[in-house]
């Protein structure tokens, strides 16, 4: 069966993400995600938090999770978002960053080098022998 018809895109996971936590989340907490030829970035309206309130977490190497926690001045505010990522990703290269009320979480892709090499002619025999047909 072809993983890619079980697996909802991370698009879709982004649309229908619920709160984990079991507190409603405040309104406003809205999730972006973009695609570019480098990157997937996710982009959260987190307004009137501090920084030491907003935990991005890799689980298992597969997940990324995005939690704030309640605090004295915003007791209701509380988020739990938990994304699946894809499988090309370089997790080492991950960043965060709040500014201005929006948390920003850049996931590079993983470039795959090839290799190249050069074949001398001189090494390339005048005559093949076929050993064993293909069946």
């Amino acid at each position: 069966m072809d993983s890619q018809t079980i697996q909802p895109t991370l698009w879709e996971c982004v649309q229908s993400s619920q709160s984990l936590s079991g507190n409603q989340t405040a309104q406003g907490n809205r999730i972006r995600w973009s695609q570019s030829p480098d990157s997937h970035t996710f982009s959260v309206d987190l307004p009137g938090l501090r920084k030491e309130d907003i935990k991005v977490e890799i689980e298992d190497s597969i997940y990324i999770i995005i939690r704030t926690d309640s605090t004295e001045i915003l007791p209701m505010r509380s988020l739990k978002r938990k994304f699946r990522l894809p499988e090309s990703i370089d997790m080492i290269g991950i960043s965060a960053n709040y500014e201005n009320g929006v948390l920003t979480v850049i996931v590079p892709k993983r470039v795959l080098r090839r290799r190249s090499f050069f074949i001398d002619p001189s090494d390339v025999p005048e005559s093949l022998h076929v050993l064993a047909r293909a069946a």
